[in-house]
């Protein structure tokens, strides 16, 4: 029998490598591991990696079977989608991975400057609506830029056209330095173009990525430094809106673009 949502979060109250803000606590309260991460719960001096969305947690935990010698943790408001990867972790007793349960507008809270290395966006909601909450805006950016690395990698992988568009002006803007960027990854040119150990780790796929193959939907993706320096600008254009919203669900508004 499959199990509810509250069977869920008293497992995952048990886990002893998942973290969830207690009742009552605030929200601007200090983390116990910012900045020990490493020290006090990995117990090693690996690079840290973020998968933010993380949902059920399949990149968070297939790229931890991939590169045991990277410490990963997967974030996400939804807890009853992180039991998914967070009692797979556990039951395969890996030690290079933990999950986080928070809002990613709070995630700041969590690291210390110099903390992660990489950071990884799997399917994330594009919000055409509201430009602050698209997680490749400078909203974001700017709290990333907080706990990654100097020219830390962030990794983008998304169906939606318009959340790849509007990142690929956000780069020009900003003159991010791109590493690769295909919008057909499963494609015999992307293949030819992406490094080989980059083509095995674009391999995992997520529960909604095998929704938007089944569809026909092609994949994008895009790999970029973040550096710590320089002031972070919106670009002023409109992009097409995608034509759908969620996996067998038609888009509701009559727009055609937006900022």
């Amino acid at each position: 029998m499959a199990k509810n949502k509250l069977e869920k979060f008293a497992d995952m109250a048990r886990y002893p490598h998942v973290f969830q803000p207690a009742e009552g606590e605030p929200l601007d309260a200090p983390f116990a591991l910012k900045g020990s991460w490493n020290r006090q719960f990995f117990k090693n001096d690996h690079p840290i990696v973020l998968e933010l969305g993380c949902g059920r947690g399949e990149y968070t935990v297939g790229l931890a079977r991939r590169f045991p010698q990277k410490n990963f943790i997967g974030v996400d408001i939804k807890g009853a989608r992180m039991w998914t990867g967070a009692t797979e972790s556990l039951n395969e007793g890996m030690t290079n991975v933990a999950f986080v349960r928070t809002r990613i507008e709070f995630i700041s809270r969590f690291f210390a400057k110099d903390e992660v290395a990489e950071i990884w966006l799997t399917f994330s909601d594009p919000q055409m609506k509201k430009p602050t909450k698209r997680l490749t805006s400078t909203y974001f950016l700017t709290r990333y830029r907080q706990f990654l690395i100097n020219d830390g990698l962030i990794h983008v992988k998304t169906d939606s056209n318009f959340l790849f568009t509007y990142t690929e002006y956000m780069l020009r803007e900003n003159q991010l330095p791109v590493v690769c960027a295909t919008r057909d990854l499963y494609s015999d040119e992307a293949r030819q173009q992406l490094p080989q150990a980059l083509i095995d780790v674009l391999q995992i796929k997520t529960y909604y990525e095998q929704q938007w193959l089944s569809r026909g939907l092609p994949i994008k993706f895009v790999s970029f430094h973040l550096p710590q320096s320089g002031q972070l600008r919106e670009p002023d254009v409109e992009i097409e809106l995608d034509d759908y919203r969620s996996y067998a669900r038609s888009k509701r508004s009559s727009l055609t673009k937006a900022k």
